[in-house]
């Protein structure tokens, strides 16, 4: 069975934002949701100042927080360590986005149920392509696949440079940074 990470090299961000507006447009989400939230920082002195863009998602933690304390059992980890929720047993009550130690959950207002990135696994599911957040970046960014092939792309990527979950092992995160 896979279990399937991101590898994120901020480097190569430039804070295009297509990322996450492909992601809302692939999830549907309101123009007020968004599952990719961008953080920018302030790099060298002055005059030799740069912007870095760091593109932050849901984690995909091994032992999730915002599972833990979901009382419905709404927030499960599929067989692959994906973290999904289930919208028909999620009543709203948050407990999730308290949680989460990288504030990755959203409200959706129609419904009133709380969401969070999936790697796309819904649309992977309908045979189209999976992370749509990966295929739109213009530098390519990101990187997905599966952690447990040393021959996959995102394993030899993280081998070459280095990179490690953000906030060291904090979580177990799938997710990983170069910065």
């Amino acid at each position: 069975m896979a279990r399937y990470g991101m590898l994120i090299d901020t480097t190569k961000c430039i804070g295009c934002y297509a990322c996450r507006t492909a992601c809302q447009r692939q999830n549907d989400l309101l123009p007020a949701e968004s599952f990719i939230k961008f953080h920018e920082f302030e790099r060298g002195a002055y005059p030799h100042v740069t912007i870095e863009h760091v593109p932050t998602q849901c984690m995909h933690c091994v032992d999730a927080p915002c599972q833990a304390v979901c009382p419905t059992g709404a927030t499960y980890t599929t067989e692959d360590g994906i973290v999904c929720v289930d919208h028909g047993r999620c009543i709203g009550c948050k407990y999730c986005m308290a949680a989460c130690p990288y504030q990755a959950r959203v409200v959706n207002e129609e419904t009133g149920a709380v969401d969070k990135c999936r790697f796309c696994t819904v649309s992977a599911l309908d045979g189209t392509e999976m992370c749509t957040c990966v295929t739109a970046c213009p530098t390519g960014v990101r990187t997905f696949g599966d952690l447990d092939d040393p021959n996959s792309e995102i394993s030899q990527k993280i081998a070459e440079l280095n990179a490690q979950p953000i906030d060291g092992d904090l979580t177990k995160s799938k997710v990983f940074y170069v910065r």
